[in-house]
């Protein structure tokens, strides 16, 4: 049964790639992820940040939540780097709205087994593996929270510095 102390509220999930960043969304009441778009990369303009700050401000979302690709060990390499540094950029460019990391580990490779499972051919499979690790991110940060009663993983503040979490 799900935790009355579980916050209501749209969720924006976020998966970010080298290429790609895939991008999700939950309902307002925090219960369910969808897919919602695949962006492009920008590294120079942040154009991708930008366009995942209209969405969270068009939703009135409460949060968003990025996957931190740990190593199979726990231990962070480039690729969690690369994704700490964009969460800091979208905390710093949203202010309020809260940014948390949360463990993503294989999710790409289970979203690519998903959806060979549904029957989606390996070569479409390129255009929304993103999306879909998008929504496996935001949905086991929704599950986790709805569990606990806890928000799940860490909070960024704005330029990417881990937040220290107190327990209850």
């Amino acid at each position: 049964m799900p935790d009355p102390r579980a916050r209501p509220g749209a969720r924006v999930g976020v998966d970010v790639g080298n290429a790609r960043v895939g991008v999700a969304a939950s309902d307002a009441s925090g219960v369910l992820a969808h897919p919602v778009r695949t962006l492009a990369r920008d590294v120079a303009a942040d154009s991708d940040v930008e366009a995942i700050v209209a969405l969270t401000r068009e939703l009135e979302a409460i949060e968003v939540v990025v996957g931190l690709p740990r190593l199979l060990s726990g231990d962070e390499g480039e690729a969690a780097r690369i994704a700490r540094d964009y969460a800091g950029r979208l905390a710093a460019r949203l202010g309020t709205v809260g940014v948390r990391m949360v463990d993503e580990r294989l999710t790409t490779v289970d979203a690519h087994r998903r959806l060979r499972d549904s029957g989606v051919p390996g070569r479409g499979q390129r255009a929304v593996v993103d999306q879909a690790a998008a929504v496996l991110i935001l949905q086991s940060a929704l599950d986790t929270e709805a569990l606990s009663g806890r928000p799940p993983g860490e909070t960024v503040t704005p330029g990417g510095k881990r937040k220290k979490e107190r327990r209850r």
